[in-house]
């Protein structure tokens, strides 16, 4: 179920698939067979989308894996939603770190 999550990735950073192809170094016919589950993506190729993505390897596997429990409960655009405000507010947070630190320097 890694192809539907790289998918919803990939729209939810707002890239066209003709960006992520080039990204990627692949054809975009061949992003397509990935995305519409026809093949699996190798090992390089993940990791080449945590970097594009700037998340380790490990948690899009398991963002990979959450989604798919979560949408056979019905729940995966939710899980998505959930995914996302987390990761908002993580990066207010950090700019309030960052901000903290250049005051006290």
């Amino acid at each position: 179920m890694i192809c539907v999550t790289l998918k919803k990735l990939r729209n939810i950073y707002g890239f066209k698939a003709s960006e992520m192809s080039t990204k990627l170094g692949i054809s975009s016919s061949y992003l397509s067979e990935i995305e519409n589950g026809k093949k699996q993506p190798s090992l390089e190729l993940l990791t080449k989308y945590s970097e594009i993505f700037d998340i380790k390897l490990s948690s899009l596997i398991l963002i990979s894996e959450t989604y798919e429990e979560a949408e056979a409960k019905g729940k995966g655009t939710l899980m998505i939603r959930n995914m996302m405000m987390h990761l908002i507010n993580g990066m207010s947070q950090d700019e309030d770190v960052n901000e903290s630190e250049k005051i006290s320097t």
